[in-house]
């Protein structure tokens, strides 16, 4: 997932600025350019105490460089007005930056009360700047008069994107609704961000503990492990802790034969606040949603949904529902058959229960085991972290050039951090990469890619190359084991790692449309593209080795998985959609009420045909991608950019060559380089010239 955060706590770029004046004596390593390699942020000089002052100072600055822009007495122009926006704010997208990703991934008490005064103090500056009426009238009359300008293309987009972030922060709304707008606003960013924190403490506060030999039946030794280790952590020795970390939960619903405790730990995953506690967030999505209805009636929108849609590639509901219903009903169609062969093989064993929803992993994995004599522990030795990272990179060497050098001594925001030079083939430095990948109480779930610094190169300047972060939360190390991966966290790194080169191979010149500031539903193509080639017989034996022999996989292993490909994507296309269904279901509302978020999401899991073996993928409680995050109205975009990922990998297999130079040339030209210099679809033409079509992707679940 790529994090949309910063751009919800602070819409405006925070780009270069070289008014390095301080208004403050206190030493604070934002105030000045960072002296680090690379000039990364330095981690190791930053307290938390820092954090508010470098907050409000950067806001001061700010304040003061469009006040400058207002009072210049020059007739406005693109590079007095719109550049000049471009570049405001260093310091502000300095601590921006570090503050909000160290909080995703590194939390604590301290960092979680900053951020509490921080989102308002953001909000109100956003507002402050898109509401500010002299700034708009310059905007406007640059904007009105760009047919003359002679601005190339990207110049052209910029002034595009600029504007209409104004006239989408409320710039257009009446001197009376500006206040309301503002006050809409503020009461968001504190509910989303008490959403995520609500969602975290649930994660954290539950633990199954187990102390009988008897309840873990069935779960392999590297689950095992991995769960004395827990209770270590724990002060629970001799025993075994199970989290609602995916690498904890997933494993035991696969293989444990207790039902009761499959049920008992699934009930408390999907349960995650909504539990009538302080930390539940039944209340605070009602809030939400309401808000966000009275934002977009504001702004002229019937529904959040056409206010956020307005601005991605799907331009509104019905294309979305109508892209979801092409895969959705012959997705549902496979879950059904998948859920009677589940069935068959519970009656054959003499269960004498009706399958529901904590035993689908357990069962689909003796199924593929049957199917395919495959299972997850047959290939998770061949998936060691190391190994599965290294061949990411040699994907990105043999499709671009590039090379990955390992950094030592590097500020790091967290000891388990890593950190790599990443060069081009001319031997020129394309960026930083920071990846993180273990769980911890600290990180909020999930994976996804962010920056700390984006790249940008304004004319007569220096190129400022990215400072791109990984982070995720895959299974760790156990006993004398190291990291090894299932198959769906080895798709994970790749795809994270498509994200990053999006990042990383950015050749812009302006940060508000560089690197991955695109549409979320085109963001996700050059992520879920590369998970491609992580299935791919000539790449799984470039890193898929044994541990402990450094054996490549073999082939017949290869054949297995390859044949299982297909295998459960009635679940998987059926779970994601439902989940997709159930945001847009949400978005759409046009009216302000009272919701019941329990009665509102079975009625649209009922209306959406959903069977009852199969839950959406993130209930409403703990939608993270949705409520606090930046995928509200958005949770389609992996469908919508699966079907152009398949059609783009398409253009590799038509060449019969997976690393056609040609066609990742291409790729890297028209699409990774371009951020949001064009339109998405324009984009993408540039590169496959053609529009896509929804086949490859039906052929490549088998739902054709």
């Amino acid at each position: 997932m790529k994090n949309w955060m910063l751009m919800l706590a602070f819409t405006v770029v925070a780009a270069s600025c070289t008014n390095e004046k301080k208004t403050v004596t206190e030493m604070n390593p934002f105030y000045e350019k960072y002296s680090t390699p690379f000039a990364v942020p330095p981690f190791d000089k930053i307290l938390n105490k820092h954090y508010l002052p470098a907050f409000k100072e950067g806001i001061a600055r700010h304040n003061d460089e469009i006040e400058t822009i207002v009072s210049n007495g020059a007739a406005p122009d693109f590079a007095n007005t719109i550049v000049a926006l471009d570049k405001s704010g260093e310091l502000l997208g300095r601590v921006s930056y570090v503050f909000f990703n160290v909080k995703e991934a590194n939390t604590n008490d301290s960092i979680d009360q900053i951020a509490e005064v921080v989102a308002p103090l953001l909000s109100q500056h956003t507002d402050e700047i898109y509401l500010n009426e002299k700034l708009f009238s310059k905007v406007k009359i640059v904007e009105t008069q760009k047919d003359k300008l002679n601005l190339n293309r990207e110049q052209s987009r910029l002034l595009e994107e600029i504007y209409k972030r104004f006239v989408r922060g409320g710039a257009n709304l009446a001197s009376d609704k500006k206040d309301e707008f503002k006050k809409i606003n503020a009461e968001l960013s504190l509910l989303e961000l008490k959403f995520g924190n609500n969602m975290l403490a649930e994660t954290n506060n539950f633990k199954m503990v187990i102390d009988k030999k008897e309840d873990l039946a069935g779960l392999p030794e590297s689950v095992l492990a991995a769960a004395a280790d827990e209770a270590k952590v724990a002060r629970l020795e001799g025993k075994w802790v199970f989290t609602l970390q995916k690498p904890s939960w997933i494993p035991f619903l696969t293989y444990s034969e207790n039902r009761a405790l499959r049920e008992k730990l699934y009930k408390a995953m999907y349960n995650r606040s909504n539990n009538n506690n302080e930390f539940d967030n039944k209340n605070v999505i009602n809030k939400i949603v309401n808000l966000r209805i009275q934002k977009a009636n504001l702004l002229g929108f019937g529904s959040w949904a056409a206010y956020v849609l307005d601005d991605c590639m799907a331009k509104n509901p019905k294309n979305v529902y109508d892209l979801i219903g092409k895969v959705w009903e012959p997705g549902l169609k496979r879950a059904k058959e998948e859920a009677k062969d589940i069935q068959s093989m519970i009656d054959r064993d003499g269960g004498k229960f009706k399958l529901a929803s904590w035993d689908w992993w357990y069962y689909s994995e003796k199924v593929r085991k049957e199917k395919y004599d495959l299972d997850e522990e047959q290939i998770r030795p061949y998936f060691e972290l190391t190994n599965v990272r290294e061949g990411a990179f040699a994907v990105a060497n043999k499709l671009y050039g590039l090379t990955f050098t390992e950094l030592r001594n590097m500020p790091l925001y967290h000891p388990e951090c890593q950190t790599f030079e990443v060069k081009d083939k001319d031997g020129s430095v394309i960026g930083i990469l920071y990846m993180d990948f273990f769980p911890r109480a600290s990180k909020k779930g999930g994976a996804w890619m962010n920056n700390y610094r984006d790249q940008f190169h304004y004319e007569g300047e220096a190129d400022v190359r990215p400072v791109v972060s990984i982070t995720c939360n895959f299974s760790k190390p156990s006993g004398d084991k190291p990291a090894l991966l299932s198959f769906d966290e080895v798709e994970t790194l790749f795809h994270e790692f498509g994200h990053g080169l999006h990042g990383l191979l950015s050749q812009c010149h302006y940060k508000t449309i560089s690197g991955t500031s695109v549409s979320r539903d085109f963001v996700e193509l050059p992520s879920q593209v590369m998970e491609h080639w992580a299935v791919e017989p000539e790449v799984l034996k470039m890193y898929a080795k044994h541990y402990k022999t450094g054996e490549v996989i073999p082939q017949v292993l290869v054949d297995k998985i390859i044949r299982a490909g297909k295998f459960n994507q009635g679940f998987i296309t059926t779970e994601f959609l439902a989940a997709a269904i159930l945001d847009m279901d949400y978005s759409t509302i046009t009216k302000v009420g009272d919701l019941d978020i329990e009665k509102f999401e079975a009625a649209s899991m009922a209306k959406a045909g959903l069977i009852p073996e199969i839950i959406p993928r993130y209930r409403s409680t703990y939608f993270n991608h949705v409520f606090p995050g930046g995928y509200s109205s958005g949770y389609y975009s992996y469908i919508w950019a699966a079907v152009l990922d398949a059609d783009a990998f398409e253009a590799f297999l038509e060449k019969g060559n997976i690393f056609d130079q040609e066609v990742a040339t291409s790729f890297r030209k028209n699409v990774l380089e371009r951020g949001g210099t064009e339109e998405a679809m324009k984009l993408y033409v540039n590169f496959r010239g053609k529009t896509p079509g929804i086949e490859p992707l039906l052929k490549k679940r088998g739902l054709n």
